[in-house]
Parts: structure tokens; sequence; C-alpha cells
């Protein structure tokens, strides 16, 4: 453990292997280092070995005389040993110089030692100088002599110190401080560099700002301008093959179309539009009787087919007491007449199609339901003696229908022929067969296709129809409910024809009817109506009121030859 440590004077080898310094021989059992003395006394030269070379723990210095150097000591001779010739210490030698700051050696003393007397601190000398340090009046015995050190030149540049606790002196004066500076400037610096960048951030973001608020205003007037800065594409479905439900509105429409036709007509100063639908493949058209009445006897019809194609037509035969006619185009192939349906079929709320044209807007399509059954109305009585008015057992419908949809087809859910559009109610209350220039209300009213086919087919036979009658003359001024018989008859004669279907049932005047086949009748009108939705040759029972008493009685409906 202690292999290579220099011997000590004095010193034994404990059973550890350290070395133990001997304690000196005192009364008082106290030992003391000795203390350097002031450089500037005298001293007594310091034990020199034979040979004359100082020893070389002193760092004091040589003395003036020692110029000789001393011989090696023999590697076999043991440190604590003194030269031959030297005056022995009168105590054991410390294994190091001297300190002349008189501090202990190595650190605290040790726990056999004293500690160390009180001493006050001086002023630390300049590098190399020597200091003396005025001794402590103390009962040791005198200290052993002391080389004194050498003065060494003022000018002699320091020694590096390698070690930071080499120079260490805990007693010296504090070296002088710089004094520390107020951190203001640096602060102020700082705050003056955040600042720069502060304006310099706000300047660029409000640059930015302004160009961005430019760029989008630009952007902004092009695409108001030119509705874009490129081409403008929206996204759109692709195409759909044209085919539709049968029964959809959509199918209906394109199987009906071909056969419904737009008629122009002109004469005696007047003129009009209005609608009819193909009968069969020999050019017969059916229509209404007040769509034709412009032509008169010598007036212009002009047929527009859907596909745009135009014909002349001529009137085969027209009633006004049930406003049909129809009109005949010649020369005209691959005409597709429409399907005609049972109007006794239709149902309140059955989906219907209205076709026609109206003001002249060829191919209007309209879809609706059947609002109601066996409707009476009257319509036309312009002339003033009746013989234009029209009594019709109508289909009613919410349908639109308007000025230039007479004459036109009203389809049921498969595309059949259920009506012929005829009337609409108006708004002042009117009715009228073209409405007027009032629009569609939500009232329209159609011919039932059974009685528009018998009429129809004696048109086209005869030229003329025929109309059921009971032989009465009705009182049109009662306003009682019911129809009353009149008690004479309009051209003088008796108000029950001799002969006819009524006096052969007995019915005689005064005679208020109130049901026609179990069903109640308010007025002369709708006996009217409800009579001619028969055919001549039907049997007809009558529920009527006389004195009080209420009789039924049966009778067989004659024809009329008159329109």
């Amino acid at each position: 453990m202690n292999e290579g440590k220099p011997g000590t004077p004095g010193a034994s080898e404990g059973p550890d292997g350290d070395f133990v310094l001997a304690r000196p021989e005192r009364p008082d059992g106290d030992y003391e280092l000795p203390r350097p003395h002031d450089a500037t006394a005298s001293a007594p030269a310091a034990d020199v070995p034979d040979g004359g070379a100082p020893d070389p723990r002193h760092r004091g210095g040589t003395s003036a005389d020692a110029s000789e150097p001393a011989p090696a000591q023999s590697a076999d001779t043991p440190a604590s040993t003194p030269a031959p010739g030297a005056d022995a210490p009168a105590h054991p030698q410390p294994l190091h110089d001297p300190d002349p700051y008189s501090t202990p050696p190595y650190g605290e003393p040790g726990p056999w030692a004293p500690a160390p007397p009180v001493q006050h601190p001086a002023a630390t000398p300049a590098h190399g100088v020597a200091v003396g340090v005025p001794p402590v009046p103390h009962e040791a015995a005198p200290a052993a002599p002391v080389t004194p050190a050498a003065p060494v030149a003022q000018d002699a540049p320091a020694a590096p110190v390698t070690d930071p606790w080499a120079r260490y002196d805990p007693w010296a004066a504090p070296a002088a401080v710089a004094p520390l500076q107020q951190a203001d400037p640096v602060e102020e610096d700082v705050r003056r560099r955040r600042g720069r960048r502060r304006r310099a951030l706000a300047g660029g973001a409000l640059v930015i700002a302004l160009v961005s608020g430019v760029a989008g205003g630009v952007v902004g007037v092009q695409l108001e301008r030119n509705g874009g800065i490129g081409a403008v594409e929206l996204p759109q479905a692709g195409v759909e093959a044209p085919d539709r439900d049968p029964d959809s509105v959509a199918g209906i429409a394109a199987q009906a179309l071909p056969s419904v036709v737009t008629l122009h007509v002109s004469g005696g100063g007047k003129a009009g539009t209005g609608t009819g639908f193909v009968l069969d493949d020999r050019g017969h058209i059916l229509t209404n009787d007040h769509v034709v009445e412009p032509a008169g006897e010598d007036g212009d019809i002009t047929v527009t087919f859907h596909s745009g194609d135009t014909a002349e037509a001529t009137v085969v035969g027209r009633d006004s007491g049930y406003d049909l006619a129809v009109v005949r185009v010649k020369g005209v192939r691959g005409l597709a007449p429409l399907p005609l349906g049972n109007s006794d079929n239709v149902q309140v709320g059955d989906p219907v199609v209205a076709i026609g044209a109206p003001f002249d807007l060829a191919g209007t399509v309209t879809s609706g339901i059947i609002s109601a059954r066996e409707r009476p109305i009257t319509a036309g009585g312009e002339k003033g003696d009746g013989s234009d008015v029209s009594y019709v057992d109508a289909l009613q419908t919410d349908a639109p229908i308007n000025p230039g949809n007479s004459g036109g087809p009203l389809l049921d859910g498969k595309g059949r022929v259920i009506g012929i559009n005829s009337a609409i109610r108006s708004a002042d209350g009117g009715l009228d067969p073209e409405g007027g220039q009032s629009g569609s209300i939500g009232l329209g009213f159609a011919i039932p296709i059974n009685q528009g086919k018998r009429v129809a087919e004696e048109l086209i036979e005869t030229g003329k129809a025929t109309h059921p009658v009971i032989g009465i003359t009705l009182d049109m001024e009662y306003s009682g409910d019911g129809a009353r018989v009149a008690a004479e008859g309009s051209d003088g004669g008796p108000p029950v024809s001799t002969g006819g279907p009524g006096a052969e049932a007995g019915i005689r005047p005064g005679d208020v009817i109130t049901k026609v086949d179990g069903r109640p009748v308010h007025s002369g009108e709708e006996l009217i109506v409800k009579t001619r939705a028969h055919r001549p040759g039907d049997r007809l029972e009558l529920t009527l009121e006389r004195g009080g008493e209420e009789r039924t009685v049966s009778l067989v409906l004659g024809s009329s030859d008159d329109g």
C-alpha cells in the first residue's frame, strides 16, 4: 500500500503496512510543527548533508555557500537516516516543505495533533515571494533552522497552475472581484430586438392580408362576371332509357299523344281553338260541338297532329244538346285510334289524365282524379231559345282543364278514354264550355264516354243524334224540390204529348217527379240530364207526387229526331 512512498524519519511500519510517525518524548505530550521564520530575519543555515547539497525538500532555496551537488543517496539507505556529517535534527522532519502560510499540513490535523492556534489572515503577497509569519508564543522547542528562500525576480512569469487547489489559501483575503454590471443594457437590447421582430411579423401579416384581399376580390369579380375561371361543368345524370311504366302518367301520355289533335276553326268572323282525338283509321275525330260551331256551313277547320302534320277537316255531324261533334280528315294514313273505356266502371278517386291544347299549347298533359260522378250540368244557351243548351250527366275531375282543352280525352289509369273534356266552373261562378279566359280552379267536367260513343256512332251513320224523351213539358220556373209537369205545352199544345211515353204511363199536368230509377232529382234540368243519359227505348221508373200522394210509374223512352 505504501509502495513508492518516501521513508519518514522516526517512523515505523504498522501492522497494516502504513507508516506511523514516532511521537516525541516530551513531558507535556504536545507536538507542534516548526513554523517558518520571517524571510528577512537571519536564520541558521539548513542542514546540509555531506557534499554541500541542500535538502531537496526545502523550497526556500539554497544557501550562498552551497555550490557542489550532493552525492546521490543509496537506495539501500533508509529515507529517515541523515547524511553523514550532518547534525541530527532536534525533532522529526515532516515529509513536505514548511508552509510559509502556516496552514496545517495536508488539510485538517490528525486525531493525535492538537488544534492549530488561531491565526489572523494577512494579505497574500505576490506569487513567489515568501512572507514571514510572526511566531506565536508557545512553550514548544525552538524550530529547526530554515534556509531563507532566494529572492525571486519580479518580472519572472508565474508558472501555470494546473491543480485548482494547489494555491488554495483559506486565510487569504478575497481577491478583488470586478463590480457587477447592471443587466439593463442587455435587457433593453433584447426588448428592442423583440420589438423589431414583432413589428416585422405584424407588417408581414398585414401585407399577406392585403395581398389575399386583393387576390380574393379579383377572383370574386372573375367568378361573378364570367361564371368561373375555367369552363363550368356541373354533375348530371347519365342518359336513361325513355321507356316508362305503361300505367304511369308518362306512359299513358306517350301512348295517347299521337292520337290527340288540335283543331283551329274559323268562319263567320269568329275563330277558336280546341282539341279532339282519333276514333278510327278512317279519319273520324270526336270533339265538342262548341269547338266547331264558329265554322258554320262554310268555315275552315284545320287539324294539327302531334307529329306536326296538318290536314283540312270537314264536319260529319254535330249535336248541341250533347255538345258533341264529329269531323273527318282525308288522305291521312297511319292514324292511331284511342281505345275507349267504360264510364260506368269509373269510381270516385280513380286517377285520370287530361290531354289538350289550353290556350293553343298543343300536347299539354295534366293529371288528377275523378271528383264526382253523374254531376248534372248545363252549358251554352247563348241563343236564348234553349236550342244551344247542352245537358250532361258529367264526370267531375280536378285535373286542370282550361280553354282549349274542350274536346280532348279524359283517360283512365290504363290510357283508355272515359270522358270528353267539355266545361269548367269559372271563378265568377258561371259554367261555360270555354270558361271564358279564366283558368282552371279544379272544377272540370267531362261527358261520359258511354254517352259520347252512342252519339258519335249516330253522327257518323246519320249525321245527327237522337234524343230519348218522356213526352212531357216541364215547368222550368218551378223552384220546389223535383221536376213539375207544366200546365200547358210550349207551343200551345198539351203538356203531356198524346200517345207519348208519359201519357201511356199516366202522367198528368201538375205532377212532380222526384226520382228516376230510385235516384232523387231536384229540378227540371236534372230530370233532362238523367233522361238523356239513356238511349231511346230504355225503360225508366219514375217516382212522382200527386195531391200529396206518392206513386211510381214505368215507361219506355221514346226518341226525337230534332237535334
